[in-house]
């Protein structure tokens, strides 16, 4: 079992910049995606950005392209999301997640989920 902890939301003027880290602990491998995913309210669970564990591959879901940065400590098996220009319509709940597939963007394809962690932005 993998266990994913969030970290790192809060509130934030629209144009700001916040953090996220997304602790792993557990069995993890070199090989998995880490992933996050976001749902504001009345929403349905949205991509956002993912990462190989290993290698340079990343995959950014267009509307975040440009404002937002996945990387990754695989020494402290951590994954990290800068958010930049933050906008209103970044509110949500950003979920980590992680999965066996190596470019995998669909929820369906996340075995593990953290708890998430509320990012709120204000006009």
């Amino acid at each position: 079992q993998v266990q994913l902890v969030e970290s790192g939301g809060g509130f934030v003027q629209a144009g700001g910049s916040l953090r996220l880290s997304c602790a792993a602990s557990g069995r993890t491998f070199s090989s998995y995606t880490m992933a996050w995913f976001r749902q504001a309210p009345g929403k349905e669970r949205e991509f956002v950005a993912t990462i190989r564990w290993t290698g340079s591959n990343t995959y950014y879901a267009d509307s975040v392209k440009g404002r937002f940065t996945i990387s990754r400590d695989n020494a402290k098996n951590t994954v990290h999301l800068q958010m930049n220009s933050l906008k209103p319509e970044d509110t949500a709940v950003y979920y980590c997640a992680v999965s066996s597939y190596a470019y995998a963007d669909n929820a369906a394809d996340f075995a593990s989920w953290g708890q998430g962690t509320q990012v709120t932005v204000s006009s």
